[in-house]
């Protein structure tokens, strides 16, 4: 059973960590990516100064990237927090409510088709050996002393909002004038549709639907910081 039981617990804590970090930085390249995207085209849509239109992406990236990075922090900081939280209190009622504690890993077992007198002999077993371990992984997929790091996330939404926004940026300030408007398009559509794809990966969600959401989001914010760039 030991063999068994606490190796899948192992496997499962690690990928939810690297989950929560692809996750970060997926969505930091997409902020990065629309944001920067959507000043550069209000400001080029009110001036043709070029050295204008590099400052003000380049300062909306950072803004951004940094942005990100400090609400994944407080984010996962929150997360990590209830975690604890939840560890204390599953500590204070394996010494108030053991009964209850030894049902609840019973009826783990139970519901993954394991006879209850057999789930019986394996929460015993399991309490003995780690109850606290035992009971945060039963109940809440947790593993004891492994939390979300907060650091991790931060860096992650830095690092990809600030790459993220770069494609842009460089497309807007870099390439020749008759080319600044549709290779920029282009490269906010090529990158939103690759974030698209990463966050479907990574979510188990649809690829496709998830590339076309995020094309259609792109070009609306694109024409509405346009027509802000317009109207200014």
């Amino acid at each position: 059973m030991k063999a068994i039981v606490k190796p899948k617990t192992k496997i499962k804590q690690t990928m939810a960590e690297r989950a929560n970090t692809l996750r970060a930085g997926v969505l930091g390249a997409n902020d990065g990516i629309l944001t920067v995207v959507g000043v550069l085209f209000s400001v080029a849509a009110a001036t043709t100064n070029q050295f204008t239109i590099f400052i003000a992406g380049l300062s909306d990236l950072l803004a951004c990237a940094f942005s990100m990075a400090s609400g994944e922090y407080a984010s996962v900081s929150a997360q990590k927090d209830t975690e604890q939280a939840v560890v204390a209190q599953e500590s204070a009622l394996l010494k108030t409510d053991w009964a209850g504690e030894r049902q609840a890993v019973i009826d783990y077992y139970v519901a993954r088709g394991v006879t209850t007198a057999t789930a019986g002999q394996i929460a015993d077993q399991l309490l003995q050996e780690d109850a606290l371990g035992t009971v945060i992984r039963v109940k809440y997929a947790l593993k004891k002393g492994h939390y979300m790091n907060p650091w991790y996330a931060a860096f992650s939404s830095l690092v990809s909002a600030a790459s993220g926004g770069i494609f842009p940026l460089f497309a807007m300030t870099v390439l020749p004038v008759g080319w600044q408007w549709p290779g920029t398009i282009v490269a906010v559509l090529l990158s939103v549709s690759l974030t698209g794809y990463l966050a479907a990966k990574f979510g188990d969600g649809l690829v496709k639907t998830a590339m076309i959401r995020n094309i259609i989001v792109g070009i609306i914010t694109m024409i509405i910081h346009y027509a802000i760039g317009q109207l200014m």
